[in-house]
């Protein structure tokens, strides 16, 4: 797990940060997927997240793999993290990064247990409900410039390591 600090909840660049995000780790046609277990077979699993709360908030990239295997993983995934911190993300990539944040909110609705849990979120964390059209508006007007700068500030920053696995305390230091 390689970690730095994100943004709060009530941050507009939450939008163009769930952008990065899948376009960096989100899904299966994601850089670091695509990189590290699809072509290389590096790792079983590979994803990014970001996480807000009220005043703060994470960014990570998380992958599991060998623990032979986890040096390559790391210069790999750091690499990506310096790459699109410097470079950005193409135009392509935003339209699919978009298009991939509007259709897993889209989907969210189709369950009962979901839009309950949107609804409750959205009140006792936003204070008020967005309605979805607004919400796919939002994302729809996020600019390859903003998901670039998210990019530049939180990419670029000093990051953390966890590792779980047969290492001794030395290994990483």
């Amino acid at each position: 797990m390689l970690g730095t600090a994100g943004i709060g909840r009530m941050d507009e660049r939450r939008f163009p940060l769930g952008v990065l995000n899948n376009v960096l780790g989100g899904g299966m046609s994601s850089r670091l997927f695509q990189e590290i277990r699809e072509k290389r077979g590096l790792a079983y699993s590979v994803y990014s997240y970001g996480s807000q709360y009220a005043e703060a908030g994470l960014f990570g990239v998380y992958a599991g793999c060998a623990p032979g295997k986890v040096e390559e993983v790391l210069d790999l995934t750091r690499a990506e993290l310096a790459r699109v911190a410097a470079d950005g993300i193409t135009a392509e990539e935003l339209a699919r990064g978009k298009g991939m944040v509007k259709g897993s909110y889209v989907l969210g609705l189709e369950d009962t247990g979901s839009r309950m849990s949107r609804l409750a979120k959205s009140e006792m964390l936003y204070g008020d409900l967005m309605p979805v059209d607004e919400l796919l508006a939002r994302v729809d007007r996020v600019t390859l410039d903003e998901v670039n700068g998210v990019a530049a500030d939180l990419l670029a920053t000093p990051m953390s390591l966890a590792v779980v696995g047969p290492f001794d305390d030395s290994a990483f230091a």
